[in-house]
């Protein structure tokens, strides 16, 4: 398993970062460079200066959102119905996707302007049950093209590890391929290359930054998770019989309760946790070129709490992320980070 090394060394960034907001669902970020929107669990808020206002609320809550060219606004809702605004404040949507969708968690716009990219990370579990998926070892999830003038839905690739994340990339869409832990290009022939491969994290959601890309990570990986998904008897079991929150995979939170395994790897004899101890939670986001090459990193380490880094964007010169873990919206300043750690 790769570990955190060269442009992914580890540091204490994501602890440095002043909390923005503070909120109980934290799930997506989108902004068109002047308003920038918090989905939180069935609302939907506008933050300026940490100071948040509901603009509308559903009935569900939403897994993904994403600001289109023309101003308008795309909203998934619990990963089974995609709907598009015409403006962030219409009343009522234009265009609704509510057919073969499971488990959207990821939208962006087109190359055309006309159609929007989204990640159906699988088709057996639901947006939330993403761990039961890795644990199934699941191969369900789907890159799809949603034409917004017609209705129509397009798939454009399929059979992926748990899709979570897409963003366009030139002719080619650039998606997240969670389980098998690397970033592909997707072709307009749905012709697949790999872009990023081997990462010792989840990839998550992608956004664009000044000249490439931010790729945020939900979860890390372990040896220990490793080796569980080697042993098909031992999962089958463990999910019958252990609660969930216990189980030995990965956790956008840790550290709540004696009962977690790694206990004995996280502890030293003083009690202290120790930064480099495998990872059941972690935070990071990788600031990519243009070739989607790693340029650097934001960490918050095992002994850190802003873990669950599920969304990433640029907004007025600062980087602007979720950390689901625990519930904070985190805000760092692009232009000393690029100054500090850019090679």
């Amino acid at each position: 398993m790769p570990t955190f090394d060269g442009a992914l060394k580890a540091n204490q960034k994501l602890e440095e970062a002043e909390t923005l907001f503070e909120c109980d669902a934290p799930e997506d970020l989108a902004t068109d460079g002047t308003v920038l929107l918090l989905a939180d669990g069935p609302r939907l808020l506008r933050l300026d200066d940490g100071q948040a206002t509901e603009v509308r609320r559903f009935d569900r809550p939403i897994s993904a959102l994403t600001v289109l060219p023309d101003r308008g606004l795309a909203v998934a809702l619990a990963g089974k119905e995609v709907r598009v605004f015409s403006a962030i404040s219409a009343p009522k949507p234009s265009v609704v996707f509510a057919t073969g969708l499971n488990a959207v968690n990821a939208l962006a716009p087109g190359a055309d302007g006309a159609s929007l990219i989204a990640t159906d990370g699988s088709a057996t579990q639901g947006v939330e049950q993403w761990a039961w998926d890795l644990l199934e070892r699941g191969r369900s999830g789907r890159v799809l093209a949603l034409d917004v003038a017609t209705g129509a839905t397009k798939t454009l690739a399929s059979g992926l590890g748990f899709a979570f994340g897409a963003r366009m990339g030139g002719d080619e869409v650039l998606v997240s391929e969670s389980w098998r832990h690397r970033v592909i290009a997707v072709g307009r022939d749905g012709s697949t290359r790999i872009v990023l491969p081997h990462l010792p994290v989840y990839p998550s959601r992608l956004s664009p930054a000044s000249g490439g890309y931010w790729l945020t990570a939900f979860v890390a990986r372990s040896l220990l998770i490793e080796f569980i998904l080697q042993e098909p008897a031992y999962r089958k079991r463990m999910m019958a019989e252990i609660d969930p929150q216990y189980w030995i995979a990965p956790r956008l939170r840790s550290g709540l309760s004696f009962k977690e395994p790694l206990q004995r790897a996280h502890i030293k004899t003083m009690g202290v946790v120790k930064p480099w101890a495998p990872p059941r939670s972690y935070g990071l986001v990788i600031r990519l070129g243009a070739d989607g090459v790693p340029l650097y990193s934001l960490h918050s380490r095992v002994d850190g709490t802003n873990h669950g880094v599920a969304a990433a964007v640029e907004h007025q010169g600062d980087l602007v992320m979720i950390a689901k873990g625990p519930g904070r919206i985190l805000r760092l300043p692009i232009a000393p980070l690029d100054q500090e750690l850019r090679a």
